[in-house]
């Protein structure tokens, strides 16, 4: 078995071939894909000479790795178990198989040799033209090879595709193959003892191939192979059918089931069946050989001639043969079959095993230790007299009185409970039967009675006997607590109601004042726990950073003493930034206050005016600065998005497009750009 690198080979893992055309598209596509696209005649010509080397080389090894791959799949014969090899030399020829992937390989080597003459020009190339042209020659010879080998990809595409049908054989399974001339019921034994679904029909040749089916016996997995029929000729006028059937019989380790017709139903006579088998009865040497007589159903095996049960006996007697009759139309028989041959190898795979030397080299570890007697004296077996009495009692059923003088044995109170009738008190209650065994200090404490402990104190310590009379008093003693407090609360809203007029420490004022701040701590609280989970959500921002509205810079000025008027108008100039606005404040209005406060004004719009031309784009960034957008001011957004363009300049470098990347140009206009110009005509160009 460790002859062979791949006993069981999966045809159906072989990717399809392609056709000499397809791989040179595969590949001319590939190259062109992976490789750069774009050269100037303006680039040194070191340059020019790695870009037409890159594509040379790509070319070369994606061809390699394409041939490299069709050959590694296919199965080399000499590698492979005898019965696959055998088996495609009938199918395919194997000279034929072995000449195609032959033309592959010398092809694989002629590409790589292409490749490597013409890469080596091209270091010598003094010009874009002369690169261009040898790497288009380079690319011209390895296509033409590989169209050249057109016919032996057809050929191994065929034999993919039939080698992709044929069964899963295990040569080293445990296997039953059924052989014999065609429609003598070889695919109706098979369907009938495995899940195969194998065509029947009542002529000759229906099995064109090899079938394979599964079952089990005693738990162990078996395959039954049914082959094509046999004709009785010779071996070099044999067809590819029936070589099939003779290649599984020369090459399984099976038990071959020869089947015969004894009712001649098949169109071959009792006598050619039995000249066939002794025409292939060397391939069956070393196998469990069963005879199968079928069709008992319509003649029976006594019912044969003299002649015909003397050439059966003589199959059993001189070739070792098991006679096992059989009807697959009735199924009499048929599990017989697949019991007496699935035995019969079973016995010679462990004879086959055990002559083998690795079964001498597990028994060669296996010692078996035999005892030897240190004396002469005689040792009998001893039992136990109460294992001899239980044993005696179970005889039969019957029951034996036991021995007196055993010493008696102490029931336990589980004994006693399984013994108890139910009449009276159970065992063990009220009694001490327990506490008589109790191992203590001293002997006079086994009869204590018990403490129950709650929470590490004992129950008993809060129990009184005098409990009911104290909660009875307790009781009264409330009672007689709350008359007194209802009748103090009575005698004091009495005093209330004669006076009426109660003085108070503070005034009408200060308790109105009072209240107002009790309710304004209350509203406080409340907006505080309102307010909570929004303050914690968003990002902290320096009390410097916090703006203020126009409103509340208001109140803020008359809290000091401040014209609110006058500073609102001067701070609504300075936050607006639409010019109609700007307009409008330069416009001398009305004032109540006038002189010193006019001046004032004036000054501040002045200053609004300057900053709002020159630094436009700071206000407008001062006035999108909102709270929650994590910046100070406009100073610090405005440096922000200053780092971001900077770092975008990186990326946007690194993202050019290179030499590699494949473009496209537009495409022009076909009747602008072609044919001859005539006079008056170029202004368009």
């Amino acid at each position: 078995r460790n002859q062979f690198k791949m006993v069981l080979y999966s045809f159906k893992a072989i990717t399809v071939v392609p056709s000499g055309m397809n791989l040179v598209d595969i590949v001319l596509s590939k190259t062109q894909r992976k490789t750069p696209t774009i050269v100037h005649k303006g680039y040194a010509i070191t340059r020019l000479r790695q870009f037409y080397t890159r594509k040379v080389k790509f070319a070369q090894q994606t061809f390699r790795d394409k041939l490299t791959g069709i050959l590694g799949e296919f199965p080399i014969l000499d590698e492979i178990h005898p019965f696959y090899a055998d088996l495609m030399n009938v199918l395919y020829d194997r000279d034929h198989y072995k000449l195609a992937l032959g033309q592959l390989n010398v092809c694989r080597n002629l590409i790589d040799n292409i490749g490597k003459d013409y890469v080596r020009l091209i270091k010598y190339a003094d010009s874009l033209f002369r690169c261009k042209q040898l790497k288009r020659a380079a690319l011209g010879r390895m296509c033409t090879l590989m169209k050249k080998q057109n016919a032996s990809l057809a050929y191994l595409e065929q034999v993919r595709q039939h080698l992709a049908r044929l069964p899963s054989i295990d040569p080293n399974e445990r296997t039953l193959l059924v052989t014999g001339y065609p429609n003598v019921g070889k695919s109706s034994f098979l369907n009938k003892i495995t899940r195969a679904d194998v065509d029947v029909q009542p002529y000759a040749f229906t099995t064109k191939s090899l079938f394979i089916g599964h079952t089990d016996y005693k738990y162990l997995r078996w395959q039954v192979v049914d082959t094509p029929g046999i004709l009785d000729h010779p071996l070099d006028e044999r067809n590819t059918i029936e070589m099939q059937s003779i290649t599984a019989l020369a090459h399984l380790r099976a038990a071959v089931l020869y089947i015969i017709d004894i009712s001649e139903q098949c169109g071959y006579t009792f006598e050619a069946q039995l000249a066939l088998f002794d025409s292939i009865r060397p391939l069956f040497q070393g196998k469990p050989l069963i005879v199968v007589l079928n069709k008992i159903d319509v003649v029976k095996p006594e019912e044969l001639s003299d002649e015909r049960k003397a050439a059966l006996t003589h199959l059993e007697t001189e070739h070792g043969a098991v006679l096992v009759p059989m009807s697959n139309f009735s199924e009499d028989g048929v599990m017989t079959v697949k019991s007496v041959a699935c035995e019969r190898l079973l016995e010679q795979r462990v004879e086959r095993k055990l002559k083998g030397a690795r079964a001498h080299d597990v028994l060669a570890r296996v010692h078996v230790a035999m005892p030897k007697s240190r004396d002469g004296r005689r040792r009998g077996v001893t039992i136990p007299s109460t294992v001899a009495a239980v044993k005696a009692s179970t005889l039969d059923g019957r029951v034996v009185k036991p021995d007196n003088s055993l010493p008696p044995v102490e029931k336990h109170l589980g004994d006693l409970m399984m013994e108890w009738d139910g009449s009276g008190k159970p065992p063990g209650f009220g009694s001490t039967l327990w506490q008589e065994r109790y191992q203590l200090a001293d002997d006079e404490w086994r009869f204590d009675t018990m403490p129950e402990i709650k929470d590490g104190k004992n129950i008993i310590d809060w129990y009184d006997p005098d409990i009911a009379e104290r909660l009875d008093a307790l009781e009264e003693e409330e009672a007689e607590r709350v008359r007194a407090l209802e009748e103090e609360l009575a005698a004091a809203k009495a005093a209330d109601d004669d006076n009426s007029e109660v003085e108070s420490e503070l005034d009408s004022d200060e308790e109105k004042l009072v209240k107002q701040i009790r309710d304004k701590k209350k509203l406080l609280a409340l907006n505080r726990r309102r307010t909570a989970a929004v303050r914690n959500s968003r990002p902290i921002i320096p009390r410097t950073g916090i703006t203020r509205s126009t409103g509340e810079f208001k109140e803020h000025l008359q809290s000091l003493g401040i014209d609110a008027d006058t500073a609102g108008s001067a701070a609504t100039a300075v936050t607006t930034r639409a010019r109609s606005k700007s307009r409008e404040g330069r416009k001398r209005k009305r004032s109540e206050s006038r002189g010193r406060s006019k001046s004032r004004v004036s000054d501040v719009e002045k200053e609004a005016r300057s900053k709002s031309r020159t630094r436009t784009g700071v206000t407008s960034l001062a006035r999108s600065v909102s709270r929650g957008d994590g910046f100070r001011d406009a100073k610090q957004r405005k440096r922000a998005s200053s780092l971001g363009r900077k770092l975008q300049k990186q990326r946007n470098r690194a993202g050019r497009r290179g030499e590699a990347d494949t473009f496209e140009t537009p495409a022009l206009v076909k009747h602008m750009n072609t044919g001859k110009r005539g006079i008056g005509k170029t202004d368009r160009r």
